[in-house]
């Protein structure tokens, strides 16, 4: 029962995202780690860290450039993340 409950908080928080973060120089950060089992790029979660971008950045009326984008494949007993600087222009 422990391991199906140390599952399901995995599966709950390892999705969770900072949020845009207000950086230096008008610039902005996000990351995300995904929850995503096995070996391989964490796609999924580079997607939703640009749709938050994108989203905070219209909010502006100004669109997303990125400054740095760092991608970490998930492997084995270790979660894929995104680390997104950017710039709204």
């Amino acid at each position: 029962m422990n391991k199906i409950y140390i599952l399901l908080m995995i599966f709950i928080f390892g999705c969770a995202s900072t949020g845009v973060i207000p950086m230096d120089s008008g610039t902005y950060m996000i990351a995300k780690r995904s929850a995503q089992a096995g070996f391989g790029p964490p796609d999924g979660v580079k997607a939703d860290v640009y749709k938050e971008a994108n989203e905070f950045c219209s909010k502006k009326q100004q669109q997303v450039v990125t400054v740095d984008l760092k991608i970490t494949n998930s492997g084995f007993a270790r979660p894929g993340n995104v680390s997104l600087i950017f710039r709204c222009e």
